[in-house]
């Protein structure tokens, strides 16, 4: 079993990878990642030395080294999440999410199709690609509408959510049109270790610690679907297994506080877990900023489908998440070192932040 994992360096990715060598001792891993701003090879060195575990710098967009990856390594599954995921980036630079999410995925669907579908030296037996997608898709919900199911038209808001609902119409029609075994999995919010420092979470954590102010945007009431990245791992898992080729499953977390609420927890847990040196608590850091162009107001999901049809509910509550979380970053400050001192991150918070009339430094 030839597991083909696209971007596996990136912050999902990387647990997920982590999840199935620690469980299973039946898959092998090609992890096939570019390596770009949010990538990191060292997420996943204690396996550098690992038979099951190969790594391979590559491009989705690069048909031909693609071609060699699925022949060379006769790949049985794909699970596909290579892709830029940052919303802020996508505003600022949208035609990079372009070529990666919709050309990306087009590639690497049709490379696949010609080795499964077109090619007898293609390894026989079941096969699967699985495509990770976002909430985002679905647009946003008013107050008290009712949570997303797989049935919502999509409604994309952003140009990343729009690069990832076209991307999401592709994986369908390669299903549609040429019987290749697909599925598609949409998640909420993912939050908790190797989580790259421009994503919410990791920058109230490290802005706290580095005594920066802490920007919540417009009036910080924004509702997000919060998921433990370890349960969204094991859902994706789950739909490997068990789930039904052509169809798309729903993974929420359950936990639906507003942007602000889950800034003050962190907060509150930091000045539990590594008090401020001045005894302040880090609540006195928010700060609050312009909001986001076009952003959208609430997003919930209903994950009924994948817990009926394959049995998956999350093992995490938000407190026990958060906890977990904060503390991950708190022992891993290597990691974080590694992360900030690049130039290119540096860059982009200093223009993110001066967007917002404030420095990163």
């Amino acid at each position: 079993m030839n597991w083909l994992i696209t971007g596996g360096a990136g912050f999902i990715g990387t647990n997920f990878i982590h999840h199935i060598l620690s469980s299973r001792t039946d898959v092998t891993i090609i992890n096939y990642d570019l390596l770009t701003y949010a990538g990191n090879r060292d997420n996943l060195k204690t396996y550098e030395e690992t038979p099951a575990y190969t790594f391979i710098q590559g491009d989705i967009c690069d048909r031909n080294q693609v071609d060699r990856v699925l022949r060379d390594y006769e790949i049985t599954t794909i699970v596909h999440f290579a892709a830029e995921s940052h919303v802020d980036r996508s505003i600022v630079g949208p035609m990079q999410f372009v070529v990666t999410n919709v050309n990306g995925t087009a590639t690497l669907l049709d490379a696949t199709r010609e080795y499964w579908l077109n090619n007898t030296a293609a390894p026989s037996g079941e096969k699967r690609f699985h495509h990770i997608s976002t909430d985002e898709v679905f647009g946003s919900l008013k107050p008290g509408e009712p949570a997303w199911t797989e049935e919502i038209p999509y409604a994309p808001n952003s140009p990343y959510a729009a690069s990832k609902a076209a991307s999401d119409h592709l994986v369908r029609a390669y299903g549609h049109t040429y019987g290749l075994p697909v599925t598609i999995s949409n998640c909420s919010n993912n939050y908790g270790p190797y989580q790259f420092p421009e994503k919410l979470m990791p920058v109230v954590i490290l802005n706290a610690l580095n005594n920066r102010p802490i920007p919540v945007y417009g009036d910080g009431q924004q509702i997000r679907d919060w998921l433990y990245v370890e349960d969204h791992c094991e859902a994706i898992a789950r739909i490997l297994a068990d789930g039904k080729p052509g169809e798309t499953y729903n993974i929420g977390g359950i936990n639906q506080p507003t942007n602000l609420l889950i800034v003050q927890t962190i907060c509150h847990l930091l000045d539990e877990l590594s008090p401020s040196a001045d005894g302040r608590s880090y609540e006195s850091l928010i700060t609050y900023v312009k909001d986001r162009p076009g952003h959208d107001r609430r997003y919930a999901m209903d994950s009924g489908k994948i817990r009926r049809e394959l049995g998956w509910v999350p093992r995490h509550n938000l407190e026990d998440g958060l906890r977990m979380t904060v503390q991950w970053y708190l022992d891993n400050p290597d990691w974080v070192e590694s992360i900030t001192s690049r130039e290119q991150f540096r860059d982009w918070m200093n223009k993110n932040y001066a967007q917002r009339g404030g420095s990163a430094k």
